[in-house]
């Protein structure tokens, strides 16, 4: 091969390899739900019995006035149960363990038995005021953002300590192996053993809200105003979705990395919009 032709072709490869290296992520949207969800703040996705369950709060924002619910989503987009569990106040963020559905509640973490579909316990949390988001490890022990008195909880046997405090906006919580991540005013945060927060990435406007492990290092990230990131590893970010503008807000997302699909609760467009993520 003569040396130009050689260079033409190590160019184009340069070129193509740069290209796709560069190349941002994005959402392709797959279906979306009836809008029969009664103000979905929080969706999370059950693997083990391949449905979706919604925190619906229908009521005030933090109000105790028994007018929460917990829906039913199949993964089709169709609504099984827009109201499968009763009797919950202002349920946000939810986390699944050994059978159990975990919700946080306000003032309480409550525990539903998912194959009864019912409450079965509530776990008081001394001090709280806005419990936002759980996340539990494979032990069992609960981590809850509490978005009004800028704490973090962490509940083993029934009983909460305070593991992060004087935050700025904590909402979204999230366990990977050992390591515990959150969400805290715009940016994403690991939490590190002797107290300390590293910042991961921050410029995230809108009221940063739930996490999701990609699988890979990186991370989805919410924001409540209607927009979603894409975080990487070393901190680089792209936006994967802007929907301010029409006013369709994306809350506490929940995701499948099987099928890599993303699911977005819009809160007062009472629906579930899922994507793909590409």
């Amino acid at each position: 091969m003569k040396p130009s032709l050689l260079c033409a072709v190590l160019f184009s490869f340069i070129l193509l390899y740069g290209t796709a290296q560069s190349q941002e992520k994005q959402l392709v949207k797959k279906w979306e739900t009836d809008t029969l969800l009664k103000v979905p703040e929080s969706v999370r996705f059950d693997g083990a019995n391949k449905v979706l369950y919604t925190a619906n709060i229908d009521g005030e924002p933090w109000g105790k006035d028994g007018k929460g619910s917990i829906g039913k989503v199949g993964l089709d987009g169709k609504i099984i149960a827009s109201e499968w569990v009763t009797g919950l106040n202002a349920p946000k963020g939810m986390g699944i363990h050994a059978g159990k559905l975990y919700v946080a509640d306000v003032d309480a973490v409550v525990v539903i038995d998912i194959a009864k579909g019912k409450i079965i316990q509530r776990i008081a949390v001394e001090g709280a005021k806005g419990l936002n988001d759980v996340s539990i490890d494979s032990k069992g022990a609960i981590y809850v953002s509490d978005s009004q008195t800028k704490k973090i909880h962490r509940i083993e046997n029934g009983k909460s300590t305070v593991v992060q405090e004087n935050l700025k906006g904590p909402n979204g919580v999230l366990v990977v192996g050992s390591d515990l991540y959150l969400t805290n005013s715009g940016g994403l945060y690991r939490a590190e053993k002797t107290g300390a927060l590293t910042l991961i990435a921050d410029g995230m406007e809108g009221g940063t809200d739930g996490i999701e492990a990609v699988g890979n290092g990186d991370f989805i990230v919410s924001c409540w105003a209607g927009s979603i990131w894409y975080v990487y590893a070393d901190g680089k970010k792209d936006h994967l979705l802007d929907t301010r503008e029409q006013k369709i807000n994306s809350a506490d997302i929940g995701y499948d990395p099987a099928t890599k699909t993303v699911y977005v609760p819009t809160f007062f467009k009472n629906n579930v919009v899922a994507y793909t993520l590409q």
